[in-house]
């Protein structure tokens, strides 16, 4: 059978004329602002053209643009030489869907009008989900695949947030940096507003799952951690703790600090920029005695079989992960539900 699957991921700017249209296109979201038209589009325009000359900046430490396509590209390879050793008699093709740059879902669909699979499956590089990222990533699929007449039967990966080889991944990076037992561990994951959350949005629940399985994983006797969340803005409440409040905190304890970026699997502004650059000043200013970075998973063998178990695990109608947390009705082989039920 010839077999498709789109990978989502969140797209960043490929340069500095990009950084505009990039920040209109995330403010542009019902998912991010739930404001109706056109009055969303204003409020967009007006927001990514005040924070475009700060992004700019932003991005200029990673030489104008973002990595995240090339780094997506590396983990779309892998995944489907990983996908065809695992299954030899089919024909695999992976795309990419970024949300809010190239290449967009509309590309994507149209590279796979030209495969013709038999069918799809819609894999996010969000292995905790949200409305903000999987469910908008999905209703913007489903608009495109709609537009360029693809029909082929399509299943959507919800979540991983515990998936055995994503946990194994996570602790087998972690480990070098607690075998001492001396640091405290930040598990820091991108905040929501708490308004989010408190409609029913499982992400914060499934973060704080993953961070349990990886420290099960690593068992290490008396581990010092803490779940907490970065990337907040604006005046709304957001989840917490905060990862800056946390790099405070331990600098006033005299703490060393190993930072896990535990919602994020590949490199990007928040981890190269957010994380090592402007919390690591942070860190050294509240004077944290040693500030150190896992990386981000990307190719990790571990996690590029992780996702290959999440795809063959949605085509063959077996669960991709043990969550327990309801996903909205749609999202086949999702099963997140508190009873074990999977949604419909």
């Amino acid at each position: 059978m010839k077999r498709a699957v789109v990978l989502f991921n969140l797209g960043g700017p490929d340069a500095p004329q990009s950084v505009q249209p990039f920040l209109f296109n995330l403010f542009n979201d019902k998912a991010i602002i739930g404001l109706p038209q056109p009055l969303r589009w204003l409020v967009a325009k007006l927001i990514s053209t005040r924070r475009a000359p700060v992004a700019q900046e932003i991005y200029e430490n990673l030489g104008g643009k973002s990595p995240l396509l090339e780094l997506t590209q590396e983990q779309a390879r892998d995944l489907e030489v990983s996908l065809s050793a695992a299954s030899p008699g089919d024909d695999f093709k992976v795309v990419i869907a970024m949300r809010y740059w190239h290449p967009f879902s509309g590309e994507a669909a149209a590279q796979l009008k030209a495969f013709a699979p038999d069918e799809i499956t819609l894999l996010p590089l969000y292995p905790q989900f949200s409305t903000t990222t999987t469910g908008s990533s999905a209703l913007e699929w489903a608009k495109a695949a709609k537009d360029a007449g693809l029909t082929a039967p399509t299943r959507t990966v919800c979540c991983y947030p515990m998936q055995d080889d994503f946990i194994t991944a996570h602790a087998e990076m972690l480990r070098p940096y607690v075998a001492d037992g001396a640091a405290r561990v930040l598990f820091s994951a991108h905040g929501l507003p708490k308004r989010v959350v408190e409609r029913g949005d499982p992400y914060q629940w499934q973060v704080e799952q993953t961070v349990a399985a990886t420290v099960q994983a690593l068992d290490v006797p008396g581990l010092d951690y803490v779940t907490c969340y970065q990337s907040r803005v604006g005046p709304l409440e957001w989840i917490g703790p905060s990862t800056d409040d946390e790099i405070e905190r331990a600098g006033r304890e005299g703490k060393p600090l190993v930072v896990v970026p535990i919602a994020f699997v590949s490199e990007h502004s928040e981890t190269l920029v957010e994380l090592d650059i402007e919390y690591g000043e942070l860190a050294e200013k509240a004077g944290v005695p040693d500030y150190k970075r896992v990386p981000a998973l990307g190719t990790h063998p571990s996690y590029v079989a992780a996702l290959t178990s999440a795809v063959l695990g949605a085509v063959d109608g077996v669960a991709p992960n043990t969550g327990k947390r309801i996903c909205p009705k749609g999202f086949s082989q999702c099963p997140c539900d508190r009873q074990g039920d999977r949604a419909a």
